[in-house]
């Protein structure tokens, strides 16, 4: 699915407002960002070419061998194309299913690269870029299924990670029920709040240092 049919106009507009009304009362800055993918994972195409590849070898040697004479395959060609096409299959299948390209690449890589992504989303967006270092990122990847929470070290240093944390939790709960919005919506309030409790109360000369709508990448 692309992510820009995730979400409508409505949705769009409700992360707008939930931003705005937690920045209301605050100093800091927070920033949603959502992409469908943090990596491009080519290693599964190529295992899914060899996965596949190697079945059906296995089943022509089968076959060879418990196949009359008369019907055996000799062909060093016919087999090697045999095997290629449905080698070829395979990685097409593992490039475009997202199911398959899941089973085939590791949960490690797949980590390495949200936080890679992550951390490229953070200086793209400019999350840094305001004047107490207050700015928060709530990033989310679909195709990863992950959430990660970045604070800059304004907050970071009087935050406990343990709120991170449990604001993953409630995201990643709230996409896993199919409510993407609802889970974004409430952890943007959340992040309102802690930074309220922890003091990054707004000041008089306060002013919105970035955008307040969901980054869609």
């Amino acid at each position: 699915m692309s992510i820009q049919r995730r979400f409508s106009n409505a949705d769009l507009d409700r992360i707008k407002t939930a931003v705005h009304q937690a920045e209301s009362k605050i100093s800091g800055e927070i920033v949603p960002v959502f992409v469908e993918k943090s990596g491009h994972y080519s290693l599964a195409a190529y295992r899914g070419f060899l996965a596949l590849a190697g079945i059906c070898f296995l089943v022509i040697i089968v076959l060879d061998r418990y196949m009359p004479p008369s019907l055996a395959i000799y062909d060093p060609l016919f087999i090697f194309l045999t095997v290629t096409m449905v080698g070829l299959i395979g990685s097409l299948a593992a490039h475009f299913i997202n199911p398959i390209k899941r089973f085939l690449v590791s949960q490690r890589l797949m980590d390495q690269a949200t936080r890679k992504r992550a951390g490229n989303a953070f200086m793209e967006e400019e999350v840094f870029n305001t004047r107490h270092r207050t700015g928060i990122m709530i990033f989310v990847s679909f195709f990863e299924r992950e959430v990660i929470v970045m604070a800059d070290r304004g907050i970071s240093k009087v935050v406990d990670q343990k709120e991170w944390d449990k604001m993953v939790r409630g995201i990643t709960e709230n996409i896993r029920m199919g409510k993407v919005t609802d889970g974004i919506e409430g952890a943007i309030l959340r992040c309102g709040e802690i930074l309220f409790e922890k003091g990054f109360l707004k000041t008089v000369d306060d002013v919105n240092e970035l955008r307040d709508d969901l980054r869609i990448e």
